[in-house]
């Protein structure tokens, strides 16, 4: 396609003013024409730009698109790191829960071996406590047993004999009641 003359004038002036050049695909169907070699420069210098132009856009395209698969890619790691991290925390929380499981165990069977140890003293301090009450209550009775036997004087191992069965047996219960008091006390109900 050959252009009139007064448009091509009209772009060699809009081109030499302005710094405006054609350009895309409509440089392929205009013919410079035999006639006007400035004309023929004009397209060649626009074809040129073209060309120039269009490696400009493609480099931009590649870049742009390289970014856009490398943002992709990050994307993809920062997803799977988020997961990872998800299930880590998970795991945290898992482990968390186990060790307070282990603690809260630990300090029942310490709690249940405490309250053993003190069943175990009581019935010890018990024992013992009866033991020697029984024992002073045989050695009592069998000295005032002798003293009547031996025709001794028993009025005032008869009065001792019964006030020491009084604070023995008072002694007893005193004992036994302290220590039920304090179990009853350190149970938990």
């Amino acid at each position: 396609m050959v252009l009139p003359k007064a448009v091509r004038d009209g772009l060699l002036k809009i081109a030499k003013e302005k710094k405006l050049f054609l350009e895309g695909n409509l440089l392929k169907i205009i013919e410079p024409g035999t006639d006007d070699p400035a004309f023929a420069e004009y397209l060649k210098i626009c074809k040129e730009r073209d060309i120039s132009s269009r490696k400009k856009r493609l480099e931009v395209t590649k870049q742009v698109q390289s970014q856009n698969t490398a943002l992709a890619h990050a994307m993809g790691e920062k997803e799977t790191l988020m997961l990872n991290l998800q299930h880590a925390l998970e795991q945290a929380e898992d482990a968390k829960k186990e060790a307070e499981q282990l603690r809260d165990a630990a300090m029942d069977d310490l709690d249940l071996l405490q309250k053993r140890t003190q069943f175990e003293l009581i019935n010890i301090i018990v024992k013992v406590a009866l033991v020697i009450i029984i024992s002073v209550g045989i050695v009592v009775s069998i000295m005032y047993l002798f003293a009547i036997l031996y025709g001794r004087e028993t009025q005032i191992i008869g009065s001792t004999w019964s006030n020491l069965l009084g604070i023995l047996l008072t002694n007893a219960f005193s004992i036994v009641g302290t220590i039920m008091g304090v179990k009853y006390a350190t149970d938990k109900h």
